[in-house]
């Protein structure tokens, strides 16, 4: 018998999809006569799925990503006269929303949104959004004469950016976010730290990756640190001899955690001492270090930045970082971020770096731009509003010294007591460099991790980690909650997490 008027599940399937899409394109285009009191909308666009490409970095091309059909919606928001906040929010069609919103960081004094981080979150169904944090461009000529501007780096873009995000997915979806996420590293893990300080209300849950939020004493730790390896009147300390310092750290504490796997566990634990590379009779070759590059070096671990008395201002550089000091501290030409100090600090001018006075200069910068900082612990209004946070910093970090953001989550547990493990979490990741990278397992899921918090389904002791390459596992670890550490059982294989446990490790 034919049968007429019949309609395949395919078709049917097709036509479903043709019109979700439609009614995606027409939520979307409503969107372009949204106004939500100084906010002005700059473009609203409508893309199928497909594949993405974020824009080059540089000679670099990020590879395609592929995205799922969504409305991009970028929205200016005035924050004074001088000064205003361009956000990008990305919005799944109804039907592929999780229902939640997850921001996203930026780096360094960058204006570039995290392209590929929102693109992943975007595949995981969350409505997403960035900002270009008040300006236009990488370096810091932007602040110069504007103190307005860099407030909005610092802190009030992100603010901005919760704002007009919320607005612009109830105008979308007919409702807000049922959870609120923030994620960032480096400068975002500044700017999620300020959000949870500043604006306890605009975040459920905040994810703060090896954070610069010290950023006045960080600044000044780049200069000394420059300096002390680029002396006035002698040589500087070699690159080249990074790769053979970084071997011998490694050779001497490897084995500490009772595991050679070319990671150490906790550099706290490595008490390598570089006089043991010191060149014999006053050589200078490739394989040892000059007195004075031991010095250097020995300065670096110990932390350049001192007070008139001697006392330390701010933590050094942790043994296993070595292979990492080339980029901020050493081939550099001149000291990173001097524009900090020469074109915002001392804008009426008279500076000269070569007698950088850290007490002087950091002094001067608090009381001149305070709110470029996100110190403060006092995290009760975030806790009592039922608020997460997720802390991680990598071991090898040689951009923001691990041990900073140790003595940070310690000052919050100081005020937090007891509860503070049910609110903030600090996950330390062994062998991996500033925010990726490094021998360790440096592959994990903090927003799923956090997502699952929030929600009361895990609290997060641990963190499955993994090391990939070509987006395969070569092995895994757990990272755990601090102070615990990851101990290798000594028998079962060591690429497996499940050979290790959480065991407790040393504290300050």
């Amino acid at each position: 018998m034919k049968l007429t008027g019949f309609i395949t599940l395919a078709a049917i399937a097709t036509l479903s999809a043709s019109a979700r899409a439609q009614t995606g394109q027409a939520d979307c285009e409503r969107l372009r006569s949204l106004h939500s009191g100084s906010s002005r909308t700059l473009s609203v666009e409508y893309s199928a799925a497909g594949e993405f490409r974020a824009p080059a970095i540089g000679s670099f091309v990020p590879p395609p990503i592929m995205l799922p059909a969504h409305c991009s919606v970028r929205v200016f928001t005035p924050t004074s006269p001088d000064s205003g906040v361009t956000s990008e929010i990305w919005l799944p069609d109804a039907a592929g929303w999780n229902g939640k919103l997850l921001g996203t960081g930026n780096g360094g004094y960058s204006s570039a949104l995290s392209y590929r981080q929102m693109a992943e979150a975007l595949q995981r169904g969350f409505a997403v959004a960035g900002s270009d944090t008040g300006h236009q461009g990488d370096g810091l000529a932007f602040g110069t004469g504007h103190p307005e501007k860099i407030r909005d780096w610092a802190y009030r873009s992100t603010h901005v950016l919760a704002d007009d995000a919320r607005t612009v997915i109830a105008a979308f979806y007919g409702k807000g976010p049922a959870h609120a996420y923030f994620a960032g590293c480096s400068t975002g893990g500044q700017q999620a730290l300020s959000e949870a300080q500043r604006y306890p209300q605009d975040f459920d849950g905040i994810v703060a990756g090896d954070p610069g939020n010290d950023r006045i004493l960080l600044n000044a730790d780049f200069m000394e640190s420059w300096l002390v390896t680029h002396p006035a009147n002698g040589p500087s300390f070699p690159a080249s001899k990074l790769a053979m310092l970084s071997k011998a750290v490694l050779a001497a504490c490897d084995k500490q955690d009772g595991l050679a796997d070319g990671i150490i566990g906790d550099p706290r634990t490595c008490s390598f001492d570089p006089h043991a590379l010191l060149c014999k009779a006053g050589a200078d070759i490739a394989s040892c270090l000059t007195d004075s590059e031991v010095s250097m070096a020995q300065a670096l671990y110990d932390g350049p930045v001192r007070n008139p008395d001697g006392k330390r201002m701010f933590p050094g550089w942790p043994r296993g970082s070595e292979a990492g000091w080339g980029s901020y501290l050493i081939s550099p030409a001149k000291p990173v971020r001097l524009e900090f100090w020469s074109d915002w600090v001392f804008a009426e001018g008279g500076f000269d770096m070569r007698t950088f006075n850290a007490p002087v200069a950091v002094a001067k910068a608090r009381a001149k731009f305070p709110y470029v900082e996100a110190v403060d612990p006092d995290l009760r209004p975030f806790q009592q509003r039922g608020g997460k946070l997720l802390l991680y910093h990598g071991w090898a970090d040689a951009v923001s010294p691990p041990d900073d953001t140790i003595g940070y989550y310690e000052r919050v547990k100081q005020l937090l007591g007891a509860e503070t493990e049910v609110s903030v979490r600090l996950f330390m990741v062994p062998g991996m460099g500033h925010c990726a990278g490094g021998p360790g397992a440096t592959t994990f899921d903090a927003i799923g991790a956090l997502d699952q918090w929030v929600t009361g389904t895990v609290i997060p002791d641990s963190i499955p980690a993994s090391h990939q390459s070509d987006g395969k596992p070569l092995f895994e670890r757990p990272l755990c909650a601090y102070p615990k550490i990851a101990q290798w059982d000594g028998k079962s294989d060591p690429a497996k997490a499940s050979s290790f446990r959480c065991m407790e490790g040393p504290t300050r």
